[in-house]
């Protein structure tokens, strides 16, 4: 009992103090209620219902879910190849991306903010898929096969965007290029902000090279900036869609590329199965959320 009114004592100071703080947050809280929290409290809901959008919404329990795992011959698929990209992208990504950023920030502010441009502007280019179409176009005049063919490498051009030996890798390698701005930009402004008064303090208390520096000072010190650029990654790995689509088409040959995300839109915007669609969204959600959690747990480790 003493410590719940402790609690609420708290409670009506920090109201009391801060009051004119929670005023201006209050239209940030109200937008994030009904743009976020609403949709996925009415997302759930949905997952348990058939609804098409013109009938009303009709209560079937956990069918929609059992369907998911049971008779759709399809999301065993793109279960399957969403991991194949997480686990590849993901960590690949990430550690490219500080490894850059651990590079780029020894050089000149001049020199740094110009490769910092460079590999942020991946990002920028966003859907510039037509380069990559005409780089593996299945034509002789596509960059890759007009290359190979005049060093005499094939003899033939070869349909990389028509071929499951070479879809995952494409798809794996444009998806990095996209994706490993928005860590890199993340990890570089995390470095600038470790103070250099904690390497000295280091070399005093007997650190002596620069990975040492690095697992003792740098990354716990910008452990908030890695959980975000984590975040971003995980966020990134698991909605991959628009890239499969665009260079491989839906369904992909053999649905060798097809993602979770891609096969959620099929159902729910072209098939109006908004009920289903939502189910798989809940999944990928809780997928999601258990992977943070996870890796957040990870995060703890360092620099013990």
């Amino acid at each position: 009992m003493k410590w719940l009114n402790s609690k609420r004592k708290k409670g009506y100071s920090l109201l009391k103090n801060q009051w004119q703080m929670l005023v201006m947050m209050l239209p940030f809280f109200i937008i994030f209620f009904f743009l976020l929290i609403v949709p996925i409290i009415s997302s759930l809901f949905l997952s348990f219902t058939s609804y098409d959008m013109l009938n009303p919404a009709r209560f079937i329990g956990i069918k929609n879910y059992l369907r998911m795992f049971v008779t759709d011959d399809v999301f065993p698929s793109v279960l399957k190849n969403t991991v194949v990209i997480v686990l590849i992208t993901g960590p690949a990504g990430f550690l490219s991306a500080f490894l850059l950023a651990w590079l780029v920030n020894e050089f000149t502010p001049n020199v740094r903010t110009l490769l910092s441009f460079m590999f942020y502007a991946p990002s920028l280019a966003g859907n510039a898929f037509f380069v990559w179409k005409v780089i593996f176009s299945g034509d002789s005049y596509g960059y890759l096969n007009s290359f190979l063919l005049n060093l005499g490498l094939i003899t033939e051009p070869v349909t990389w965007l028509n071929d499951k030996t070479w879809l995952m890798p494409i798809i794996i390698m444009v998806q990095l290029w996209q994706s490993m701005g928005i860590s890199f930009l993340s990890n570089i402004a995390g470095l600038q902000n470790v103070s250099r008064d904690l390497y000295e303090a280091g070399a005093i208390d007997g650190i002596r090279n620069r990975w040492q520096e690095l697992w003792y000072i740098t990354l716990p010190s910008m452990q908030h900036m890695i959980l975000f650029s984590v975040v971003m990654q995980i966020q990134s790995s698991f909605t991959v869609s628009t890239i499969t689509t665009e260079l491989a088409g839906y369904p992909s040959v053999g649905y060798s590329v097809d993602t979770i995300v891609s096969h959620m839109t099929d159902v729910g915007n072209v098939r109006f199965e908004m009920g289903y669609a939502s189910a798989i969204a809940a999944i990928l959600f809780l997928i999601m959320a258990g992977t943070r959690i996870i890796l957040g747990k990870f995060l703890k480790i360092i620099g013990k």
